[in-house]
């Protein structure tokens, strides 16, 4: 399962069980820490993870930008609460890349908003699975 974790939502993306393809399953309105990880524990639970990959935001020079440091913390805590183990995955363009592609459907501004997290996260676990193969 692939995280893309932003303030405001978390995008959520889920491999078959043979890890050829990624599905974009939900995206995670945020709230509190703990009710984040609680909705993350409940999906790890329900799709059988056993890895979980967390998009790393870099910047285009490598640095640690502002929300790096908030990913590295997010994922600091989520790993004091989960069991399966946690990869850091280069997020670099993924959310331009989602963006891209819902302009190409044609899609609405509204539902664009509601969909290019989870998107997201899907070329996160797509890039994760490809490097793996």
């Amino acid at each position: 399962m692939a995280l893309d974790v932003g303030s405001r939502r978390i995008g959520v993306a889920i491999s078959d069980a043979m890890g050829w393809t990624a599905q974009p399953i939900t995206t995670l309105e945020r709230t509190t820490l703990q009710e984040d990880f609680k909705k993350i524990e409940a999906l790890l639970h329900e799709y059988e993870v056993d890895t979980l990959v967390v998009g790393y935001p870099q910047g285009l020079s490598q640095n640690i930008t502002p929300q790096t440091q908030k990913v590295i913390d997010f994922v600091e805590k989520l790993k004091k609460q989960v069991t399966c183990p946690i990869e850091i995955w280069d997020e670099s363009f993924t959310t331009r890349q989602a963006e891209e592609v819902l302009l190409e459907a044609n899609i609405s501004r509204r539902k664009r908003k509601k969909a290019i997290d989870k998107l997201a996260a899907v070329f996160i676990l797509k890039s994760y699975m490809d490097s793996n193969k």
